[in-house]
This record gives structure tokens, C-alpha cells and sequence, in this order.
């Protein structure tokens, strides 16, 4: 009687950095080569651990910003000013170095073609990591499945792959800023809120498949705001970027 394969034991790993993208002032991509890397699904994440000199050992977890089929795994890290890893990784970490990583981690928050559509992608600031994943790994395959992504920053110099975002075929990125914008802003100038998601997401009855990502007031705002609208909770997957010491 043949078994069941039995899940694939996670490890720690070193990557070797290959590229570095500063995104933002305060966020940054990190190319990685991972030899043992296997193939991850758009949504999940890895665990990244630093070893001091002294031995002192920081872990946080990390959104993989890149899709399945691209050539390297990419991290988007957004510096946070008292934290123990992000400062390092936005700051020092140079092409070269080496990163112990273990993934890829989760299976709940991702998307693949099966999964099907109408697809509405809703984030709040650097929680469009795992989004921006879902959306190379939608044009990767050719998908068709239809697609909106509404994205919320508080300025125009806060929002992580701008130039990236507005060029995916088939999907309708709209953008909206919380604090600043240009004089010349031509998107929303505004929170998300039930009024707003009234006006981009698609009905209710059209089922859409939503997954919100952000700080965990942005997330909860938006889900239940979506909820009201009376769309089906267990169609609305969500992921809270909550404050972890960075």
C-alpha cells in the first residue's frame, strides 16, 4: 500500500544575495539565490534569522515578492526605525552576503489560477509584497482571470513598485493617498473605506476572490467593510503585517 507523501521538513538555508533594489526610501528588495530552493506558491512567506557575533539570534517573516516562475526569490523589506532585522537588511546588507532563510511558509494566504476570479487585491502600504507575487505570477501564466488591485500609501514616494504596478495587462490598478499627492493626482485622495470599496470592488453576487493585506487596522477595515458590502467572508483572505519589532 503506497503512503501519502509527507510534507517536505522545513530547514534553515543560506541564500546568497545576488541584487539589491532600493523600492523606497525606507524599503528595499533583496534578490536571492537559493540552491536547495524548491518552488513557492504568490502569497507565502520565509523566515529570515540573523546571527550576532555573540550568538544573539533575531528572526522575523518575510512576504515573498516574487512569483513562482522568476529566477531568483526577491524579499521587499520596509526599514523600521527601532527594529532588530529590518534596519539591517534595508541598510547594510550588501550583494554577496548570505541570509539563513527557511521556507516557504503558509498555505492559506496565496493564489493560483485554480482558485479562479474575479480577483480584488486590496493593500496597505508594504502589505502589496505577497500581492505584487500573485500579480507576476498571474502574468507568468497568461491568466486571464480579471483582476483589480487597489493600493493605499500615505504619499506617492511611499508606494512600492510604482512603475511595476500600472503595467499588468488585464489588470485595473487604482491607487489612493492617505496624507500627500501631487498637484496633478488624478487617483483617490483618501482611506479605504465601505464607500470606496462600493465603488471599486465588484458586486457581491459576482463572487470575487479578495485578499487583503496590510497593518492590521488597514485589514480589518477593509474586511469588515467588505462583509457589509455583503460579500462572503470565507471568500476574503487576509494578512496582517503587525508590529513584530521589525
Amino acid at each position: 500500500m503506497a503512503r501519502a507523501a509527507l510534507p517536505r521538513r522545513l530547514t534553515w538555508q543560506l541564500a546568497n544575495v545576488v541584487e539589491l533594489i532600493d523600492e523606497t526610501a525606507n524599503a528595499r528588495s533583496i534578490v536571492l539565490d537559493v540552491p536547495d530552493w524548491g518552488r513557492h506558491r504568490a502569497g507565502q512567506h520565509v523566515d529570515v534569522r540573523l546571527t550576532a557575533p555573540d550568538g544573539y539570534q533575531a528572526e522575523r517573516s518575510y512576504s515573498i515578492a516574487s512569483a513562482p516562475e522568476d529566477p531568483h526569490v526577491v524579499l521587499t523589506v520596509e526599514r523600521i526605525a527601532d527594529g532588530e532585522v529590518s534596519p539591517y537588511l534595508a541598510d547594510e546588507l550588501r550583494a554577496g552576503d548570505e541570509l539563513e532563510l527557511r521556507g516557504p511558509i503558509g498555505g492559506y494566504f496565496v493564489w493560483e489560477e485554480a482558485l479562479g476570479g474575479p480577483l480584488l487585491l486590496l493593500a496597505g502600504g508594504s502589505g502589496i509584497v505577497p500581492l505584487r507575487a500573485m500579480l507576476r505570477h498571474r502574468a507568468a501564466i497568461g491568466s486571464d482571470v480579471p483582476t483589480r488591485l487597489l493600493y493605499s500609501a500615505r504619499a506617492l514616494r511611499d508606494v512600492i513598485y510604482e512603475r511595476e504596478l500600472s503595467h499588468y495587462d488585464g489588470v485595473d490598478a487604482q491607487f489612493t493617498l492617505t496624507r500627500e499627492w501631487p498637484d496633478n493626482w488624478a487617483g483617490y485622495r483618501r482611506r479605504i473605506d465601505r464607500d470606496l470599496l462600493a465603488e471599486i470592488a465588484w458586486q457581491p453576487r459576482e463572487l470575487p476572490l479578495a485578499y487583503v493585506c496590510g497593518p492590521t487596522p488597514f485589514v480589518e477595515t477593509a474586511a469588515s467593510a467588505l462583509v457589509a458590502l455583503g460579500h462572503a467572508p470565507e471568500r476574503i483572505k487576509t494578512e496582517r503585517f503587525g508590529p513584530t519589532g521589525g
